[in-house]
């Protein structure tokens, strides 16, 4: 993969990246997103975001140089549509379904990315949420010992709660974790709590260690969900092969930093090992490209070599830095739920409708 010249020393406008309230409120609410009820803060400004219809910019005072429309940013993401929150006008953005279409048969979505801190947690609940949202029937299994998926949805996974740990290491059935997220119909969750982080270990001694939860999910009546999407730890340890053994699918979020690349060969390496020796279904059916930041060059130049190297499994959606989805899991929720008119909320929306529609169409 091919990094283009400056990356190592971006122009950068100044490093905020707060979302103040606007001045006055918007005309109307974003079309497609009505359904979701009245938001307080949707109407935030944030400097730099890509426009994905007309290029119009917002109203309002810009705190610093905007790189987020350079020619290069253009080129970059001339097809993506990212998601922006704007002062004083609506967002333009494609109807929305009431329901999505749903997949003949269940889809097994594992979503890995060894480096920490790329969005794997916040992907796998604001997809799942969404999905939700539109119809779909859907379960997290989060395999994460920091058990964020589980806070994110609201669900209790302390100390004596069962979880996925009693499935991979106690052989408990899947039907005696899974439960309902409060917030959201349609959504499930299989829980982690903090036993899950010996499992690693303990994993070493068990037969079959690498497929056990393939054969938890195998002996589980997945039939009743459209999307079983499996949040991993940021590792490539036994937690992780499991879920990569039984996931059908691999999401990779990929943050829009050049760290975020340099571990991404070691992954698709893992991958081709898995393939060949233990789940030859397993294919990266999506990459998503997150924390973009539209004010550096160098979020427009890593998102190009990204999509140059891994060409249409990349997602035109791309996820922009936005702080009500950092703030939603301290309210125990996912942004779908906690800020539905913001500008995190509206990206995850049109990559989980992305998904949703090209798994129909496939």
């Amino acid at each position: 993969m091919s990094m283009g010249p400056g990356l190592g020393r971006p122009d950068r406008a100044e490093e905020s990246a707060d979302e103040s309230p606007a001045d006055q409120p918007s005309a109307t609410t974003p079309s497609g997103h009505a359904l979701w009820g009245n938001t307080t803060s949707g109407t935030a400004e944030n400097v730099g975001y890509v426009p994905t219809n007309s290029g119009a910019q917002a109203p309002g005072q810009r705190n610093g140089p905007s790189q987020g429309e350079s020619e290069l940013v253009r080129e970059a993401l001339k097809d993506a549509n990212v998601s922006r929150e704007t002062t004083g006008t609506a967002l333009k953005t494609r109807p929305i379904d009431k329901e999505w279409p749903r997949p003949d048969r269940c889809r097994v979505i594992t979503i890995a990315n060894q480096k920490g801190g790329v969005g794997k947690t916040t992907s796998s609940v604001n997809i799942a949420a969404s999905l939700a949202m539109h119809g779909a029937q859907v379960l997290v299994v989060d395999l994460d010992p920091q058990g964020n998926a589980s806070t994110a949805l609201g669900i209790d996974h302390h100390a004596e709660i069962p979880s996925i740990y009693d499935v991979l290491i106690e052989d408990a059935a899947l039907d005696d974790i899974v439960v309902p997220a409060p917030e959201i119909p349609n959504l499930h969750c299989a829980p982690a709590t903090l036993n899950l982080a010996g499992a690693e270990i303990e994993l070493v001694s068990k037969v079959a260690r690498e497929s056990r939860l393939r054969r938890a999910l195998e002996s589980y009546d997945t039939d009743k969900f459209d999307y079983v999407l499996i949040d991993c730890p940021p590792s490539l340890g036994l937690l992780t092969v499991n879920a990569l053994v039984g996931g059908d699918e691999l999401l990779i979020p990929i943050q829009c930093e050049y760290y975020a690349l340099e571990g991404l060969g070691q992954l698709i390496r893992t991958v081709d090992l898995v393939k060949a020796h233990l789940n030859q279904k397993l294919k990266v059916s999506t990459i998503l490209l997150t924390m973009y930041d539209a004010r550096t060059r160098l979020a427009a130049q890593v998102a190009e070599d990204v999509r140059n190297h891994f060409g249409d499994v990349v997602l035109n959606t791309v996820i922009p830095r936005s702080v009500r989805v950092s703030e939603a899991p301290s309210y125990g929720q996912s942004v779908m739920t906690y800020d539905p008119g913001s500008s995190g909320a509206l990206a995850y929306s049109e990559a989980a409708s992305e998904m949703a529609h090209t798994g129909a169409a496939k």
